[in-house]
């Protein structure tokens, strides 16, 4: 008689621990998901970023960036590429699972032989990718109303990858916790935008009177969007080593949270 096991089915090889098949899986969904409707995730958010650069950049075309020789529309353009950067990685990771529940298929991605660490890092990656490409896109359909030659291009790429890694666990933790679209309208609206709109994005914080300034370096956003920004002026409002600390600080303790949250399986199972 042959005692020997059968091998597990392709899909359940796990070599190093990691599902690997099954993760590249779900990445691939997640990513192919927003580009079936890339009208809606990728040339939408473009019309909304050149309208704030026309707007803002017609309004203030002769005048400076606090601080430096750079023309105004120079740090807008970095303040409003960033912004895309951050919603579109929230809406893509906060999106998938608020219609997975409203559908009733989470079932989906939990049935498979996915741990929650897999599941995180599909969920997050897959908002990364759509964070990072509609920044690029916003960057070259700012172009010709801005520099946007970088001084410093590896803080930009930092920051831009930090960000869209920590809004994608953002949006992926509001997504777990929101039972239908009415509460992730309701973090979008009191939480994702507010912060977004008073970190700076706009303007920059050295103009604010105290204790306004205080508060906007309180705001985790404001370190994203003043590094990314510093990545193409060269000049930052806080210190760029402190920013950088606490913003992959944040990233990680995000994703932890997104690891805990699944791995419970808060308002998941039921």
């Amino acid at each position: 008689m042959d005692t020997q096991a059968a091998a597990p089915p392709l899909a359940t090889r796990r070599y190093g621990g990691v599902n690997w098949l099954g993760l590249k899986t779900l990445t691939q969904r997640e990513i192919q998901r927003f580009l079936k409707v890339g009208l809606q995730t990728v040339f939408a958010p473009l019309v909304q970023t050149l309208l704030f650069m026309m707007v803002f950049g017609l309004v203030l075309r002769d005048g400076n960036w606090p601080g430096t020789e750079r023309a105004y529309a120079d740090g807008l353009a970095a303040g409003l590429v960033m912004m895309s950067i951050l919603s579109n990685a929230f809406q893509n990771s906060s999106s998938s699972i608020v219609i997975a529940k409203v559908q009733g298929n989470a079932v989906d991605f939990l049935m498979p032989p996915l741990s929650a660490l897999e599941l995180a890092i599909a969920f997050i990656v897959g908002a990364a990718a759509r964070g990072i490409l509609v920044g690029a896109a916003s960057l070259l359909a700012v172009s010709w109303l801005a520099n946007i030659t970088p001084i410093h291009p590896l803080a930009a790429i930092y920051y831009g990858v930090v960000a869209s890694i920590m809004f994608g666990a953002i949006g992926l933790i509001g997504g777990i916790w929101s039972d239908k679209f009415d509460h992730i309208a309701a973090v979008t609206n009191f939480i994702v935008v507010p912060l977004t709109f008073l970190s700076g994005t706009f303007y920059s914080t050295d103009v604010l009177p105290e204790p306004f300034r205080t508060f906007a370096h309180w705001n985790p956003v404001f370190f994203l969007i003043d590094g990314f920004r510093f990545g193409f002026i060269g000049h930052h409002d806080a210190p760029i080593l402190t920013g950088a600390l606490i913003s992959g600080g944040l990233a990680l303790a995000l994703c932890w949270v997104c690891w805990a949250m699944l791995k419970s399986g808060y308002r998941l199972r039921s």
